[in-house]
């Protein structure tokens, strides 16, 4: 399908063909689609790019069976597990945020549901987060009760990850342990607590183009403040390890990246693991959908630092937004 890209992709937004169709965009019209993208990207994110910082939480030892995943209990990937990261390296991964006037401080832990004793000890940390850097907190934590919700929200969490992944008909192909419905109801659960969603998913792992359209579809229904598009990283040890990759090219990528700003304008389009993978030296475009990424790494796979990311940011012609 021929996709109309002068449309008013706000008051006519796009179908289930037509995101299929600019997946499927002939890479001589990338240049249009991407000049398309940026006129959302410009109009509610100007020409500023935010920088986010990941915290690896809790490391490892998760039940569930999550194919991408190096913490996996199914994965054999060599790395480092602990229960609850020291406090002391939070602490430093604040005031980097608060130093460098990032955008946000992200912590991701392992794991699909906690104690209440757990939760509280984690609450404590986040407080004590705040008092020191006042940062915005984001916080990737599995599922929560109302009252563990609760604890978070008043300790200082104002938003919450939890990803799609994928569309509801590939989930199972990548986990068996829960259920995209599951991922679904705690999301809506969260939002009408008040809290910021932040919900995005991988591309790369083995879905079909028109999967990554459905995601994206019942992304728009969510509506998420942030939208963090993963491009698959075959972490040794994982599931999908040998997963084949090719057809992440940098122009099927950016089609991605253009297809989520077309379907949530407004919405903060984040390049997060993948980037410095498939999209080095594709700043300039990258940027035309993409106004946030993150800086040093992504939980068990390293990444750019933060300096250096704020220069790809610069050198691309786009501003680094200060917090």
């Amino acid at each position: 399908m021929r996709v109309d890209l002068r449309k008013d992709f706000e008051a006519n937004p796009l179908t289930t063909n037509e995101a299929l169709g600019i997946l499927d965009m002939d890479e001589g019209r990338l240049t249009e689609l991407l000049d398309a993208a940026y006129v959302l990207r410009r109009k509610y994110k100007g020409n500023t790019v935010g920088v986010q910082l990941l915290t690896n939480g809790r490391s490892g030892n998760c039940s569930q069976d999550c194919a991408y995943c190096a913490q996996s209990h199914e994965s054999k990937s060599d790395i480092e597990t602990y229960r609850l990261v020291p406090y002391e390296k939070l602490s430093r991964d604040g005031q980097a945020v608060k130093e460098k006037n990032l955008a946000r401080h992200c912590i991701g832990l392992s794991g699909i549901r906690f104690s209440d004793a757990e939760i509280d000890e984690f609450a404590a940390h986040v407080r004590n987060l705040k008092k020191e850097s006042g940062t915005h907190i984001c916080c990737s934590i599995g599922f929560l009760s109302p009252s563990q919700a609760k604890a978070l929200k008043d300790a200082g969490v104002n938003r919450i990850n939890h990803n799609l992944n994928t569309s509801r008909n590939y989930y199972p192909h990548i986990c068996t342990t829960h259920s995209y419905a599951e991922r679904l109801a705690n999301i809506r659960m969260l939002q009408g607590m008040g809290f910021e969603i932040c919900s995005g998913g991988i591309v790369g792992l083995g879905e079909t183009k028109a999967d990554v359209a459905d995601m994206f579809l019942d992304l728009r229904e969510i509506n998420p403040q942030s939208v963090p598009v993963n491009f698959l990283l075959p972490l040794k040890g994982t599931a999908l390890e040998g997963a084949d990759t090719s057809a992440l090219t940098p122009e099927y990528c950016l089609k991605v990246l253009c297809l989520a700003r077309l379907m949530l304008p407004k919405s903060d389009i984040r390049c997060a693991a993948g980037r410095e993978v498939y999209l080095e030296g594709r700043e300039k475009d990258m940027f035309k959908a993409v106004d946030s990424i993150f800086a040093s790494g992504y939980l068990t796979a390293g990444g750019l630092g933060i300096d250096d990311t704020i220069t790809i940011i610069t050198d691309a012609g786009f501003e680094y937004r200060q917090e």
